[in-house]
């Protein structure tokens, strides 16, 4: 005869079993998935803070989400397939215009910059006239558009049309300013930094064309972008409290770079790897959250007479909520 008792226990037992694994599972951290290029810049500090384990300390599981370009990244985005992507704010804006309310927390300031051979007689924007320059990023380039109107503003010069602009892939362009096959280059912070390795110099910078045409300092390139719909439910704050944690160990710690190098994150060697910690070093965001808004208006306003339609759409001034005021930086 079944004994009542035991059968008791065993469906005591089984229920406690489904109570304890419930509540595993509603205590799992939140999962958020961050897309990024397959080998871009990111990575480093998205490894790292997984190395660290920050993303567990402030109460979440991070997933990196590779993919092959920036405009797959914005389509998943778009799509609801990850949470968070790296962007500029001229693109968030222009969302913001359409009504899709995305913001924009910043990311890094280093900016590309015209990079000469060490030896090259070029030494300002004007002496670039008649040379062969590459361009990386297309006509549309932030950098290029801001070069050109500091070109206009001092040198009286359409830098466009007064020498032989080569529009290329950075990988390439930095291959044909190695081999001599161009007078000057304009590259992305981190090629640009490569460069600077091999023994080439900075002719001029796009952080110097910004605070040349209005702005007041340094203002993000990229930054984390996500929806704030999601932002207000999800772990955002949490996300941007651990990517400012590892920026910290990235500032302070040389070691953590040459962990980054040993673990195969980073491909460069030694002299390479130097300046590309320096320069990232440089761009991490430390100024007032008011005063890299104020200016990231004006640079958009610039960029809007220079760009027009093709680059910013219908919207002549930077959208309002575009940088995300969720957890800005405390006022320097």
């Amino acid at each position: 005869m079944p004994n009542p008792i035991k059968g008791s226990l065993r469906l005591f037992a089984s229920i406690l079993t489904l109570c304890v694994v419930s509540l595993s599972v509603c205590a799992e951290d939140p999962v958020v998935r961050v897309g990024v290029l397959k080998y871009g810049t990111v990575n480093w500090e998205l490894k790292s803070m997984q190395h660290h384990g920050l993303d567990k300390t402030h109460g979440f599981t991070l997933e990196i989400v590779p993919f092959a370009g920036g405009d797959a990244t914005r389509i998943a985005l778009l799509g609801g397939e990850v949470d968070v992507i790296v962007s500029d704010w001229l693109w968030v804006s222009r969302q913001r215009s359409q009504a899709r309310q995305f913001a924009f927390v910043p990311y890094s300031s280093s900016v590309g910059a015209i990079m000469v051979p060490e030896d090259s007689e070029l030494n300002t924007l004007a002496d670039l006239v008649g040379k062969k320059i590459g361009v990386a990023g297309g006509p549309l380039d932030k950098s290029w558009l801001l070069l050109q109107g500091m070109a206009a503003q001092e040198y009286d010069m359409n830098l466009a049309t007064s020498n032989e602009p080569v529009f290329g892939a950075p990988p390439l362009l930095t291959e044909k300013a190695r081999d001599g096959e161009l007078d000057a280059v304009l590259n992305y912070w981190h090629y640009c930094a490569r460069l600077e390795a091999d023994g080439f110099r900075r002719l001029v910078s796009a952080e110097d064309a910004a605070n040349a045409l209005g702005a007041s300092g340094p203002v993000s390139a990229i930054g984390y972008v996500f929806d704030e719909h999601w932002a207000e439910t999800g772990p955002a704050a949490d996300f941007i409290k651990a990517s400012r944690a590892t920026k910290q160990i990235l500032n302070d710690s040389d070691e953590e770079w040459q962990r980054l190098s040993d673990s195969g994150a980073m491909k460069d060697g030694p002299d390479a790897l130097k300046v590309l910690r320096e320069r990232f070093r440089e761009g991490i965001p430390r100024r007032a959250h008011a005063n890299e808004v104020a200016d990231a208006g004006v640079i958009y306003a610039l960029l809007s007479e220079l760009g027009g339609k093709k680059l910013v759409g219908d919207a002549p001034a930077m959208a309002e909520g575009t940088y995300w005021d969720g957890l800005p930086l405390s006022a320097q």
